[in-house]
């Protein structure tokens, strides 16, 4: 018996989300007697993302300007669509889109799975909220991505059937795939102010090691920040110590250069860079933020510090700048972590698991 599933996205554009919807497709329509159809139902139709050639993909044709006229055909494509393929499930992604997508297949008997992926207890505004908060009631299984979001969200839709399922992250590292280590500290995020890359500079201005770097790497969001941050350096007479790289393609090379990852981010999803970091085998220092590095960090692989307690975070990063062998060792733990608990074949059987179970 072919076992046929419908996932639905609004694109297939760059995004974290479209990363981890496209590796589950494709991870999908590898196993037996599974049948994996692709619904992208936003007006953006390239596909940055490569899709295994068994992922079947579903477009819409609409060509109206007017958005509610739009709106309501899109809603007839999306019902006609799920009564045409006759799927045993339907995997929704994106906390802006999900109750779109449960609204639209009111009264068709079909399972309807969601992964939320926003930050706990995030307002989106009054009717966005109302909305979730009805239609999450229908969904057959909720998915977030974290035990402090699964908790919250079991708590304001009041559906119970709401599992933990992280991001899953590449492990593109092997044994001999390793620069050579150099002496820096790295941190990987966008110069958005919740990414408290101010305190992390203020952090590190008062470590005296002359041999090491911090190196942060992340685009310029708000030209404001990138601005403060870089006097902020100045400030301190940090210019040689202290860079900011901006985007760069090529982020593992950066990974695999480094020998401690820090993150100060106050608000996450699920911290992605986190688990690339430890995948490289980097011990990491992290604020314990809203959601997600409590998810990754125990006391063998890295620090989990309270948030905002600077003190204690340049304490743990001179710890692991000072002891060469325990360093590697979390790393090695970091590693591990990530390669039996946030693999994307692993992440991908959690999912395929839970939606299969709606229909057995």
């Amino acid at each position: 018996m072919v076992t046929k599933l419908l996932l639905a996205i609004p694109s297939l554009t760059f995004g974290g989300m479209e990363r981890v919807m496209s590796e589950l497709a494709n991870n999908f329509s590898l196993y037996d007697n599974v049948e994996v159809h692709l619904l992208l139902y936003g007006k953006k139709k390239n596909i940055f993302y490569s899709l295994d050639n068994r992922v079947i993909i579903h477009y819409h044709n609409i060509q109206t300007r007017h958005s509610i006229l739009y709106l309501f055909k899109l809603i007839i494509y999306i019902r006609n669509l799920i009564k045409y393929l006759k799927p045993d499930a339907l995997l929704s992604f994106g906390e802006m889109y999900n109750s779109f997508i449960l609204l639209a297949s009111i009264g068709i008997s079909l399972p309807v799975y969601v992964s939320d992926r926003s930050q706990p207890g995030k307002s989106f505004g009054f009717l966005y909220d109302f909305l979730k908060k009805i239609s999450y009631r229908r969904a057959a299984g909720i998915i977030a991505q974290t035990k402090i979001a699964a908790t919250q969200l079991r708590k304001d839709v009041k559906n119970a059937n709401c599992i933990v399922i992280g991001n899953p992250i590449k492990i593109q590292i092997g044994q001999n795939d390793i620069c050579q280590r150099e002496n820096i500290i790295l941190s990987v995020g966008r110069l958005i102010p919740s990414k408290n890359f101010n305190q992390l500079i203020d952090i590190y201005s008062h470590i005296n090691f002359q041999d090491w770097r911090l190196i942060i790497v992340g685009g310029n969001d708000e030209p404001d920040t990138y601005n403060e941050l870089q006097k902020l350096i100045k400030d301190y007479s940090m210019e040689g110590k202290i860079q900011l790289v901006g985007v760069q393609k090529d982020v593992n090379s950066f990974y695999r250069r480094s020998k401690i990852f820090a993150f100060t981010s106050s608000s996450e999803g699920f911290p992605n860079v986190l688990g690339e970091a430890m995948a490289h085998k980097l011990p990491v220092v992290a604020y314990d933020c809203i959601a997600g590095p409590a998810d990754l960090i125990n006391e063998k692989n890295g620090f989990l510090i309270p948030l905002n307690d600077k003190e204690k975070f340049k304490e743990s990063l001179l710890y692991l700048m000072n002891n060469d062998s325990e360093r590697e060792k979390m790393g090695d733990e970091a590693f591990l972590t990530i390669k039996q608990e946030f693999t994307t074949e692993l992440i991908s059987k959690k999912y395929f698991n839970f939606i299969r179970s709606g229909h057995e």
